[in-house]
């Protein structure tokens, strides 16, 4: 919405040959130009004099095509290419020319494309902070118009699924749904994104198996690629593992992170998405059938310093902690620490998504996760944020109590079968998927529950985990520089 609205207050309908000058960065937030090159323009980036110049002479001059040119380092032009370029300044007050620019750069791309679609309507002057702040309160951010914003954000993600997406769509998806869930909680909308977990259930059942084989230079992809990567990106890192926080919750927790720069990717964590499983191939760099106890986590931390070793590190630059208040002394360079909050606020939580929205933000508030990131960033550390799964909220479908392996795991949304003979029987009892065994010990047989169900009391509202929807797969993995940070 935000980019149309750029292009459509741009000089793209009477010119083929535009300058854009960004110099509050206003691209780098929302990506804008991707609407010009829907339209047709040719997208050149203008880093410095020297090279553009190159580029000009090489390919622009004589080009007969449509060029939009993004500046947004405020480099100088010269003389004679800006004679053939309409000039495009972009910027918070030339695009909202009646609203308070201060108050718009602390606004969120969702703000910002919210806004576009209610700005229409406003005809006043609101120049004032407090006519801007009270703009958003209580016209922007209006049940009406939240509900016909994301509802329209949903059915243009249901309509992305008609086509086959690639993993790397399922992460804008995953960020999407739990944007549209978060709001949906928070301002009592009626948005219903189910949908979108039983599509990816869909995917999993299919495409889970081949996504070993995809190298991705912003993300690990698979959790157990976690460890490699941080390797190949950090000579100094610690890795934060916040088990069980799913896109919903960093949703919320990011909002701490006000004034740290980070870089958002995503990954899938193992299936089944339990903690054993998926937390020790993160820590291990194996896949699960490759573990040594993949039920258990005794061995969570030989598992992990194992890894280190491989990769290079000696037992005085491997660190192992759990809590916010871990501490690592001058020698780490590959350390771990292990959150357990969002979980156990999961497994403890009898209010459903509403409950973890409220239980999130007071965790949010106090800013413990921070903090520790601030203390390790401070020490020259890299730090990346992560999950070994996410959770999703489910009904119960009746408990089950019977034969299986003993998993090491609240979850009641999978069942771990050897030698069991009535497993036609329970998968027609309580409408269980029989899991492809993905990277598992084949010895065994994987039942999970259906997108939505849980084995918990008919009727009862949980959250959980174990399961292969979006919101329980899909986790964030944020990357912070030291460097960046620390200046």
């Amino acid at each position: 919405m935000f980019g149309e609205y750029v292009y459509d207050h741009s000089p793209a309908l009477y010119s083929d040959f535009i300058l854009i000058n960004d110099s509050e960065g206003l691209n780098s937030r929302t990506d804008y130009i991707h609407a010009f090159a829907v339209h047709g323009f040719e997208i050149v980036e203008y880093k410095d004099d020297l090279s553009f110049r190159i580029e000009y002479e090489k390919n622009l001059k004589c080009g007969k095509g449509k060029i939009a040119v993004l500046n947004e380092k405020k480099a100088y032009i010269p003389y004679d290419i800006l004679q053939r370029l309409s000039i495009y300044v972009v910027s918070l007050h030339t695009l909202f020319p009646k609203l308070n620019s201060d108050v718009l750069q602390h606004k969120s791309i969702m703000d910002l494309d919210l806004l576009t679609m209610v700005i229409s309507n406003n005809y006043e002057n609101l120049l004032r902070r407090e006519e801007t702040e009270q703009y958003f309160d209580t016209i922007v951010y209006s049940k009406s118009n939240l509900s016909a914003y994301f509802s329209e954000r949903f059915k243009t993600i249901l309509s992305t699924l008609n086509a086959i997406p690639s993993y790397k769509d399922w992460y804008r998806i995953a960020e999407e749904k739990a944007l549209i869930d978060r709001y949906s909680i928070q301002y009592g909308l009626n948005i219903d994104t189910q949908r979108i977990n039983a599509l990816f259930q869909d995917y999993v059942m299919k495409s889970f198996g081949t996504l070993s084989t995809k190298n991705d230079e912003d993300t690990p992809v698979l959790v157990s690629r976690t460890m490699e990567y941080m390797h190949e990106h950090s000579d100094k890192f610690v890795i934060v593992v916040m088990d069980g926080m799913s896109e919903f919750d960093w949703n919320i927790i990011s909002e701490s992170f006000g004034g740290i720069e980070y870089e958002q990717s995503a990954m899938f964590a193992m299936i089944p998405s339990t903690t054993s499983i998926s937390r020790q191939c993160l820590l291990s760099g194996k896949f699960p059938s490759q573990l040594w106890e993949p039920w258990i986590q005794s061995k969570e931390k030989a598992e992990f310093t194992a890894c280190a070793k491989a990769l290079g590190y000696t037992d005085s630059q491997i660190g192992y902690a759990r809590g916010y208040d871990a501490e690592f002394n001058a020698f780490v360079k590959c350390g771990a620490v292990i959150i357990n909050d969002v979980d156990d606020l999961v497994h403890a939580q009898p209010q459903g998504r509403l409950g973890m929205y409220n239980d999130i933000s007071v965790l949010a508030d106090e800013k413990k996760l921070r903090h520790l990131v601030e203390r390790l960033l401070s020490n020259g550390f890299d730090v990346y944020i992560t999950a070994d799964h996410g959770n999703t909220q489910c009904t119960g479908i009746g408990k089950y109590v019977g034969a299986g392996v003993d998993v090491e795991t609240k979850s009641h949304r999978m069942l771990v079968l050897k030698d069991f003979a009535d497993k036609g029987k329970l998968k027609d009892r309580f409408g269980l998927v029989e899991y492809p065994k993905y990277y598992l010990p084949k010895e065994y047989e994987y039942l999970i529950c259906d997108a939505g169900a849980s084995l918990d009391v008919s009727g009862e509202q949980v959250m959980t985990h174990g399961g292969m929807t979006i919101d329980e797969v899909v986790v964030p993995f944020i990357k912070i520089k030291a460097e960046k940070t620390n200046g």
